[in-house]
């Protein structure tokens, strides 16, 4: 697991990638119902940075460009949602 400053550092990176995509911005701000004023006002929210790895995580192929693309390790993006609030993995036992 990360640090939560290191995993909201990965996230805006992942937010970065997302926002330079003509494909898969638009699809995430219709899946997040965020407007481009949202995104300006949420970019240092925790909450919303988790909504972020959560969104990139919905497909393994996105997981793997975003990876790939910042030569990081494909579980990376786990790490880091587990950091964010909302990311904690629950111990049903």
């Amino acid at each position: 697991m990360l640090k939560q400053d290191a995993a909201e550092a990965f996230a805006l990176q992942a937010l970065a990638w997302l926002a330079a995509s003509d494909d898969l911005m638009p699809t995430f701000m219709g899946a997040t119902g965020a407007s481009v004023d949202d995104l300006r006002a949420r970019v240092s929210d925790p909450v919303f940075l988790g909504a972020v790895l959560d969104f990139l995580m919905m497909d393994d192929a996105w997981v793997i460009e975003f990876s790939d693309s910042i030569h990081a390790p494909y579980d990376r993006i786990m790490q880091a949602r587990q950091s964010l609030p909302g990311g904690e993995q629950v111990n049903w036992t």
